[in-house]
C-alpha cells in the first residue's frame, strides 16, 4: 500500500478504527473490529455507472421486444463522477456507502482482466476512506459479464468457478480498502418473484431467445430466469466457497450477504405464510449461518398472505410509483425472521421508496427508522441501514420513472440535487459503535 493510500485508508475515525483493529490481526485471521452503527445510502454499478457494455443487461435491452422499458445508457455517469458524488454523500451526514464493483468491468472476457477497472474501485474506495466513509462492497449485483450468461449463466457447469476466480480477483486487488461487503445481492428475487407471479412470462422468454441467438448459444442466462431450484442450490454452493476464497484475501471485514424480502404477514391461519418464508428465505439464512457474519435485509413493504395464498391489501392503502403498498414499518417484521433464522446480525442494505414527492419519503424515512428502533428496542442484533437509494438512477425493467433517490439527478444534465430527506436521513445518524468478532 503507498503512503498516500495508507493515509487515506486511516483518515477519520470509524475508518481510522477498521484499519487499526484488522491490521492488528491480520496474521491471525481473525479479529475484533470496532464499527459505527452503518448509515449510509445504497447503489449498484449498473444503474448508477453508465455504459456498461459488457454486461449482459445491456444486450438485453436491446432485443426487439425487451421487458425493459428504457435502456440505461449512461445512467447517472457515477464511473466518471463518482468522486464528487463520494463527497456529496459524506456532506449529508452519513458514515457508510454501500456499491457494487462490475464483474463485467473487471473480466471483460473470460480471463481477460481490465487493470483500469481495479484501480478505479480501488480509487472509489480511497476516496470513500478520505471522506470518512465506511465502503460496503457487492461483489455481485444482479449485472453479470455478457460472456457469462452466453454460456448459460448460472445454469452452466462451470459457472462457480468462473465466479470464484473473480471473488479471489477482486478480494486481492481491493480487499484491503472494504469496510464491509456482502457476496449477492438478493440472490433469492428470483423466486420471490415467481411465488407473487408463478405463470410464464412469454415476452421475457422471448427476449432472452433473441439474446441467446445474437451470441450463438443454445440459452442466455439471466438472473430473473432459468430453473429457479437449481440456479439457488448452484448459487449457495458459490456463497460457501466465495465466503471462504474472499475471508483468505487482505484485509478483514464483515461478510455476508443480501435477501430480497417483504414484511410478510398471516391473515388468519399462517400456514401459508409460514410455508412462502420456508420457500424463499430459509436455505440462504441457513447458509449464511453456516458462513456470513451478517445477513442483509433488503424490505420496501409488507405481503399479507391468508389461508388461499396472497391477500390484497387494505381497500384504503396508499401506493407507491413503483405499486407496492406504502408501508415503511416493513423494517421491523423482515429484520425478526432474518435474525431468528440465521442466528446473524442483521444489515439494513435496502429499504426506501419509489416516489415523486419528497414530503412522502421523508415521512417513511422516519416510520422505518421508528421500526428499526422499535426492533432493535426489543433485542433484535441490527447493525446498520442503508437508505435505496443515494441517486435516482435506472431501476431495471421500470427505467428512470420510479424515483428512489435522495439526490436527484437532472437526466439532461446529469446535475445533482440533495432532496430534503437526504439532510433528515443524516440527521437521524445513530451516535454509537457495534463490536464485531469475525
Amino acid at each position: 500500500m503507498s503512503a498516500l493510500t495508507r493515509r487515506s485508508f486511516l483518515s477519520g475515525t470509524a475508518s481510522g478504527l477498521l484499519a487499526r483493529t484488522s491490521s492488528a490481526c491480520a496474521e491471525s485471521r481473525s479479529a475484533n473490529l470496532t464499527l459505527p452503527f452503518l448509515w449510509g445510502a445504497a447503489t449498484a454499478g449498473y444503474q448508477t455507472e453508465g455504459n456498461s457494455t459488457n454486461a449482459d443487461i445491456w444486450l438485453l435491452e436491446r432485443m426487439a421486444g425487451t421487458v425493459f422499458k428504457e435502456r440505461s445508457g449512461r445512467a447517472d455517469d457515477f464511473y466518471t463522477r463518482y468522486h464528487q458524488d463520494i463527497v456529496l454523500l459524506a456532506s449529508l451526514g452519513l458514515n457508510s456507502f454501500r456499491f457494487s464493483v462490475e464483474w463485467s468491468r473487471i473480466e471483460p472476457e473470460p480471463g481477460v482482466i481490465s487493470h483500469e477497472a481495479i484501480a478505479h474501485y480501488r480509487d472509489m474506495l480511497r476516496v470513500c476512506h478520505e471522506h470518512n466513509l465506511i465502503p460496503c462492497v457487492t461483489y455481485s449485483h444482479f449485472a453479470c459479464p455478457l460472456w457469462f450468461s452466453a454460456r448459460g449463466g448460472w445454469e452452466a457447469p462451470d459457472a462457480a468457478d468462473h465466479f470464484l476466480r473473480y471473488c479471489e480477483l477482486a478480494s486481492r486487488s481491493f480487499g484491503d480498502l472494504i469496510g464491509t461487503a456482502a457476496v449477492f445481492n438478493e440472490p433469492d428475487l428470483h423466486k420471490l418473484i415467481l411465488h407473487g407471479s408463478p405463470l410464464s412470462d412469454r415476452k421475457k422468454e422471448i427476449m432472452l431467445a433473441q439474446a441467446a441467438k445474437s451470441c450463438h448459444s443454445p440459452v442466455f442466462g439471466y438472473y430473473l430466469s432459468g430453473d429457479a431450484q437449481c440456479i439457488e442450490a448452484a448459487m449457495i454452493s458459490a456463497y460457501l466457497r466465495a465466503y471462504d476464497v474472499i475471508k483468505s484475501g487482505p484485509g478483514l471485514y464483515p461478510l455476508g450477504l443480501t435477501l430480497a424480502m417483504t414484511d410478510d404477514q398471516a391473515v388468519g391461519d399462517p400456514l401459508m405464510r409460514d410455508r412462502k418464508r420456508t420457500e424463499i428465505y430459509d436455505a440462504w439464512l441457513h447458509a449464511c449461518r453456516e458462513k456470513g457474519d451478517f445477513i442483509g435485509v433488503q424490505v420496501y413493504t409488507r405481503s399479507l398472505t391468508g389461508p388461499n395464498g396472497t391477500v390484497a391489501p387494505p381497500a384504503d392503502s396508499r401506493f407507491t410509483t413503483m405499486g407496492w403498498e406504502f408501508y415503511p414499518e416493513c423494517v421491523e417484521g423482515a429484520c425478526r425472521y432474518a435474525a431468528s433464522v440465521s442466528q446473524r446480525p442483521v444489515i439494513v442494505t435496502e429499504n426506501g421508496i419509489a416516489t415523486d414527492d419528497d414530503t412522502e419519503r421523508q415521512d417513511y424515512i422516519r416510520r422505518a427508522v421508528e421500526s428499526l428502533n422499535r426492533a432493535i428496542a426489543d433485542g433484535i442484533d441490527i447493525r446498520g441501514y442503508y437508505h435505496w437509494s443515494f441517486l435516482d438512477s435506472f431501476e431495471w425493467a421500470s427505467g428512470y420513472k420510479p424515483r428512489m433517490g435522495l439526490v436527484a439527478v437532472n437526466r439532461e444534465t446529469e446535475e445533482r440535487t440533495a432532496k430534503q430527506s437526504a439532510f433528515l436521513l443524516g440527521n437521524m445518524r445513530p451516535d454509537r459503535f457495534v463490536s464485531w468478532k469475525l
